[in-house]
């Protein structure tokens, strides 16, 4: 189990070939965290843009598992980053306390895997409260 306190690309196993399809698997082993809920979101127009958010303690391993997802973060110390997803065995890595935002095609189907169960208390919905927590708040 990796943990970081900055958003990297997880690269999942491939298995199979062309002739018969592929098969990738998270399991707790290649996740940076025990899973806790795991949920999809599709046929996002593409005039939309969800997101606009950070967690206090989530976790989250993002993944397009069709379509394509443009994915936006801000750390609390100011650094940004810009990370495509669109590819079905590669995953997005958003630790606590970074900030997203996600453009995608209107085919995408984003899956979400998650570290704690759904708790609105957890969210940052505001940028500017976002952006007046200290970084140490980070580690």
């Amino acid at each position: 189990m990796i943990n970081s306190n900055r958003p990297y690309i997880i690269e999942f196993q491939r298995i199979g070939d062309p002739s018969l399809g592929y098969i990738s698997v998270a399991e707790n082993d290649t996740l940076p965290f025990e899973v806790n809920r795991i949920y999809w979101t599709y046929f996002t127009p593409e005039d939309v843009q969800r997101g606009g958010h950070a967690h206090y303690k989530l976790e989250q391993v993002l993944l397009a598992v069709a379509g394509k997802i443009i994915i936006k973060t801000e750390m609390l110390n100011g650094d940004k980053e810009e990370f495509i997803l669109d590819k079905p065995n590669t995953g997005l890595f958003i630790p606590k306390m970074c900030w997203r935002e996600m453009q995608y095609t209107h085919n995408a189907v984003q899956v979400c895997i998650a570290s704690l169960a759904y708790s609105e208390d957890d969210y940052i919905r505001n940028y500017r409260t976002f952006k007046k927590i200290p970084s140490a708040h980070e580690v």
